[in-house]
């Protein structure tokens, strides 16, 4: 599991603390308030510039600065990567415990919030398969940040906890995404959602293949026929008191290993493909999250997870199935799976109820051509849903571009011999063109899909850094902490 580190908030005397370290934030050209460090900044020994951090000892306090920038560039966002900054600075000290104060803000509980997110991100690290140093003392703690304390002359209590609930739960997501897929199976993903549902009380369902089979999911099934390890549709329901609003539906792919199928991929860099499942572990912990943080709202989460193999039961190219909602697939290309087993998902959570869905796939890597690793892209049938998923990124850095949807693209999708293809020969807005697949699973509910595969793993901002970055986690928390006050 994930370094948890306890988190506080006071008010009253900064220097009244029992933490090893201090850190402070420095805007440039404005004092800190403390004469020993204001000081160095004037000599220039210390420095406010962005990310630039510092050491200072004084009065038997040691000081971690961190240059904040100007003032009038300063947002949120900021405040994670200057978390981040304090945080490598500080285990470079040996530091285990942090009090953190520095200059207000116009949105001083956003400040404090994500200041914490960033903190508790960056000090994560999945060791789980590393074999112990000789001089690991064996408390859990070597090399991690155990406390962080905040402390300012306002109320940012209730917003640093959102904060702090939401980045622990991006770092089970990356725990979750980092697993081996020998270890992280869909039996496995079962279990940590029968998990969440015992610790939160949430209504739960597991089915297996003989249950997906006997639905009539054949696109699910059709993915899953390859694989030896069980498939998995999991469910779960939050109903938070004083929820009014529509249902909303999370949806989350989780192929915890894709070959490809017939239509194999290359070698290089296969072993990747243990992240497709990304999507499902970002909306399990999520709907964890907004258990523990008890919105007020009611929320069905649905994850199809399953192999993509290449056994000699696998679904071949060409092969037609039919889907849940009766819409015929022809299946041209195996390795155009996630599609597959999202569309019945999509349907089934509409079904249970679901009034607003938004889903979560490493769907194609055509969209890393197109947004790199900075956004994930939004499509959407709903212009004011959409909106509302691309302001959750935004406040949460987990950045959304909109691409748009047209019929001319819907027609580059529909079947020579069924009603759609999973994978038109044309290579023509390959991105779109899933998205208009999943659009024929939705109807008219308000739906907005985000395609994480360029953003899922190796983000590369300096709070994740390489490997899993749990993306999409804090944006859903933040989506129905929204929705829940609307």
């Amino acid at each position: 599991m994930p370094q948890i580190i306890e988190v506080t908030t006071r008010k009253g005397d900064p220097a009244e603390t029992s933490s090893d370290t201090r850190v402070v934030g420095l805007f440039v050209d404005e004092p800190s308030g403390i004469e020993s460090i204001d000081k160095l900044v004037e000599s220039g020994e210390v420095k406010a510039s962005y990310k630039s951090t510092g050491v200072v000892r004084s009065h038997s306090q040691r000081f971690v600065t961190v240059g904040m920038g100007k003032r009038d560039e300063f947002t949120n966002e900021r405040a994670r990567i200057v978390g981040a900054a304090a945080v490598t600075a500080a285990k470079g000290l040996g530091a285990k415990t942090l009090s953190a104060s520095g200059p207000d803000t116009e949105d001083l509980s956003g400040t404090a919030a994500a200041f914490a997110e960033g903190v508790i991100l960056k000090n994560y690290v999945f060791d789980a398969y590393k074999s112990k140093s000789d001089d690991d003392d064996g408390d859990g703690d070597d090399g991690f940040i155990t406390s962080l304390e905040i402390v300012t002359d306002a109320d940012i209590a209730d917003a640093v906890k959102i904060g702090v609930a939401s980045a622990n739960a991006a770092n089970r997501a990356r725990d979750l995404q980092n697993q081996p897929s020998n270890v992280a199976t869909p039996t496995y993903l079962g279990e940590r959602a029968s998990a969440i549902a015992a610790e939160h009380g949430l209504e739960l369902e597991l089915h297996d293949r003989d249950w997906i089979v006997d639905k009539g999911m054949g696109a699910f099934a059709a993915v899953a026929k390859g694989a030896v390890e069980e498939p998995r549709l999991i469910v779960l329901k939050y109903n938070g008191a004083g929820a009014s609003g529509p249902t909303l539906g999370f949806v989350g792919k989780a192929v915890t290993f894709d070959t490809g199928g017939i239509s194999l991929k290359p070698s290089g860099k296969m072993e990747e493909m243990k992240f497709d499942m990304s999507g499902g572990a970002a909306v399990l912990e999520a709907t964890a999250a907004i258990a523990e943080l008890g919105l007020p709202i009611n929320l069905i989460s649905v994850v199809p997870s399953t192999e993509n193999m290449p056994d000699a039961n696998a679904t071949k190219p060409g092969d037609i199935v039919t889907a849940y909602n009766g819409k015929t697939i022809e299946i041209d290309n195996t390795d155009a799976e996630g599609r597959l087993i999202l569309a019945d998902a999509l349907t089934y959570a509409i079904e249970l109820g679901a009034e607003r869905v938004v889903n979560l796939a490493t769907l194609t890597g055509a969209i890393i051509v197109a947004l790199g690793s900075t956004y994930a892209g939004i499509f959407s049938n709903d212009d004011e849903w959409a909106a509302a998923v691309e302001a959750a990124g935004d406040a949460t850095g987990e950045l959304g571009h909109r691409l748009p949807l047209h019929p001319e693209f819907a027609d580059l999708i529909k079947g020579k011999y069924a009603d759609i293809s999973n994978a038109p020969g044309s290579r023509k807005g390959s991105s779109i063109t899933a998205a208009e697949f999943l659009k024929n699973f939705v109807g008219d509910t308000p739906w907005t899909h985000l395609d994480i595969a360029g953003t899922a793993w190796d983000l590369g901002r300096n709070y994740v850094g390489s490997g899993a970055s749990g993306f999409g986690t804090r944006l859903l928390v933040e989506l129905a902490r929204e929705h829940g006050e609307s």
